[in-house]
This record gives C-alpha cells, sequence and structure tokens, in this order.
C-alpha cells in the first residue's frame, strides 16, 4: 500500500463517521446557506492577460508524513492573518487529521479570521466533502488526480463548479495532467512529490507546466525552501506556488510571503527581458 493509498483509506473512515453525525442532506442544506464562494481563479491570476507577478498559497500546516511535526500552530486564524499580510493570494488550511494535524476547526477559525479565498486541503474522495467544504466557506477544493479514476474526477470537477467554487486539480506525472486537462481543470498544481516514496524532484516540474494550456493557472506544489526556488518555478511557467513548510517555520511568514512575490517577479521580469 502506498503513502496516498494509506491516507486515503484513513480519510474515508473519518469521513464516514462525520457522515453519520450530519448526514449528507443536511450538509446540503448548510452549503446551500453559505455565503458566495470568492472568486479563487482571478484571485491567482487567471483572468490575467498576459499574466502578470506569482501569486503564493499560503499553508497552514501542523505536520507532513514526510517531515512529521512542522510547528505547534495554536492559533491558525492569526497565523492565517499575517499570511494575508503578507500578501498571500489564497490560504490553503489542512483539514486531515491522521497524517497532517488539521481538522475543520481549523478551517473555521481561518475563514473567520480572513476574507481572501480559502483552499480546503484534504483528499477528497467522496462528493460529500465538497458539499462540506461548502458548508465550511471553501472556496477551492483539492483533487489529487493519481486517487480518482476519471468519472469521480470529472464529476467532482463538475459538482465544485456547481457550486461556485474552483478546484485545484492536483498532477504528479505527464499522464495525470492530461487527465486533468481532459476534464477541464482550470488549476492544476504540479505536485513535484512523488506520493509513493516522499521524495522531491524539482527538475519534473518544468516539463509537465510546459505541457498545460496557456489558459489554465499552473501551480508549483512541493520543494519550496527559500525565494530562489519560487524564482526557479516561476521562469518554468508557476504561476502560483503552495508553500507551507517554508511558511509555518518562518517567524516573519509575511515578509517571507513579500519575499517569495518580489523573487517570482524577478524571475518573470527577466525572462521577458531574455526574450525581448
Amino acid at each position: 500500500m502506498s503513502v496516498l493509498d494509506d491516507i486515503v483509506a484513513g480519510v474515508a473512515e473519518d469521513l464516514e463517521a462525520r457522515r453519520r453525525t450530519v448526514p449528507l442532506e443536511q450538509m446540503q442544506e448548510r452549503a446551500r446557506a453559505a455565503a458566495p464562494a470568492r472568486d479563487a481563479f482571478a484571485a491567482l491570476g487567471g483572468n490575467d492577460t498576459p499574466r502578470s507577478g506569482l501569486r503564493v498559497i499560503a499553508e497552514v500546516k501542523r505536520s507532513s508524513p514526510s517531515k512529521g511535526a512542522l510547528a505547534e500552530i495554536t492559533d491558525p486564524a492569526a497565523l492565517a492573518a499575517r499570511y494575508a499580510d503578507g500578501g498571500a493570494a489564497v490560504i490553503s488550511v489542512l483539514t486531515e487529521q491522521r497524517r497532517f494535524g488539521g481538522s475543520l476547526a481549523d478551517f473555521d477559525a481561518v475563514r473567520r479570521a480572513v476574507d481572501i479565498p480559502l483552499l480546503r486541503k484534504d483528499f477528497t474522495v467522496d462528493e460529500y466533502q465538497i458539499w462540506e467544504a461548502r458548508a465550511h466557506g471553501a472556496d477551492l477544493v483539492l483533487l489529487i488526480v493519481a486517487a480518482l479514476d476519471d468519472a469521480r474526477l470529472k464529476g467532482f470537477l463538475a459538482l465544485t463548479h456547481d457550486l461556485g467554487m474552483n478546484a485545484l486539480v492536483e498532477a504528479h506525472t505527464a499522464e495525470e495532467i492530461e487527465r486533468a486537462v481532459a476534464v477541464g481543470a482550470r488549476i492544476i498544481g504540479v505536485n513535484v512529490r512523488n506520493l509513493k516514496t516522499l521524495d522531491v524532484d524539482r527538475a519534473i516540474f518544468a516539463p509537465l507546466a510546459g505541457s498545460i494550456p496557456a489558459e489554465a493557472v499552473i501551480v508549483a506544489e512541493s520543494g519550496v525552501r527559500n525565494a530562489a526556488d519560487v524564482g526557479q518555478y516561476a521562469a518554468e511557467g508557476a504561476n502560483a506556488v503552495l508553500v507551507g513548510e517554508a511558511l509555518v517555520r518562518h517567524n516573519d511568514p509575511a515578509a517571507t510571503i513579500a519575499g517569495f512575490m518580489q523573487a517570482g517577479s524577478d524571475a518573470l521580469a527577466a525572462g521577458r527581458h531574455g526574450n525581448g
């Protein structure tokens, strides 16, 4: 069993417990009563022609399967507010508990604290989670291509859009990129972390990003240690970077985000100058 398989099995088990507490019909009522979703596609520069700057998706992340405990994060709302102050375009909140130490309570606290788009970062295996995300005020959900067959990927993406949200559709291989594009994904994440070994290989980003249509927002996921990594991703086609560890371990995440955005802008400016 791969790491992904193990995580998904736990997610499905925890999901059933929540479903027994709040049945799907009741969750759907809550989702329909929620305030309209914010436009995460626009926040990530999806409407810019040509694309300008580099956006940061800043993550509230306590731990991970690859690194273990990252940060205690006693006040996720305060951390999210610092992210927003630093210029984050979107804030990602882990809600998976077993491997990442997250919760929907964390998400709710962040939702109350900031007014920018939020990504409910979890392993989506059932439509219940999409309704649940909307009910809690999510604007984006994560759909991992490797965890879904084509029918579920297409159906989950359609439901996400029907509810006014966007999806970050995450791919790790050329074949997964093709599947993401085929179902009409508008925001495609290239995760350079191997889900079987958890190893990071930044070299795979450029060729994978190069196969994504220009109208999609391209998000670089994993492997960001510093501004140089952000600049490299921007130069290789990233419109945004998703960063967790490098922010939660820093004592001034707002300044770090600002530095990442500057590195992205510098890389894009250098590319334009080089092409001119």
